[in-house]
């Protein structure tokens, strides 16, 4: 079972919480039950969450669930991990991320960038691929 928290994650701890975003943020796109995943997604996302990457685009908390299920069928067995370190500053979360099976190098890398609401759950997404094997 995935956990997350987000006890005490406002955008004015945004420094202090980067790692605790981003491993939440993670475990949503690992959770394979998609009713745990719409659970996850209510209590990271805003209800009206924007994602976009060079791939696809996906609203809401049914969207994004969708989404994210999606990518998983695409790529059966893969999990995301982080890649380096998060940074952040004002209301903006930025991590690195690799897409593989475990003890398997990575398919994919990218980074992702995330606006926070004044609640502390992410409103808004950007992701970026960074590399994908050939």
């Amino acid at each position: 079972m995935t956990k997350i928290t987000n006890d005490a994650i406002t955008a004015s701890h945004l420094a202090d919480n980067a790692t605790q975003i981003a491993d939440n943020y993670i475990a949503v796109w690992n959770e394979n039950d998609a009713l745990r995943r719409g659970e996850l997604i209510a209590r990271l996302f805003t209800a009206d969450a924007d994602y976009a990457d060079p791939m696809m685009r996906s609203s809401g908390h049914a969207g994004l669930n969708g989404m994210i299920g999606s990518v998983q069928q695409q790529f059966p067995g893969l999990l995301f991990g982080l890649h380096g370190g998060q940074d952040s500053h004002n209301d903006v979360v930025r991590f690195s991320w690799a897409l593989g099976a475990e003890g398997a190098p990575p398919v994919a890398y990218g980074t992702d960038i995330v606006v926070l609401a004044a609640d502390g759950r992410i409103s808004k997404i950007t992701g970026f691929l960074d590399a994908v094997a050939a």
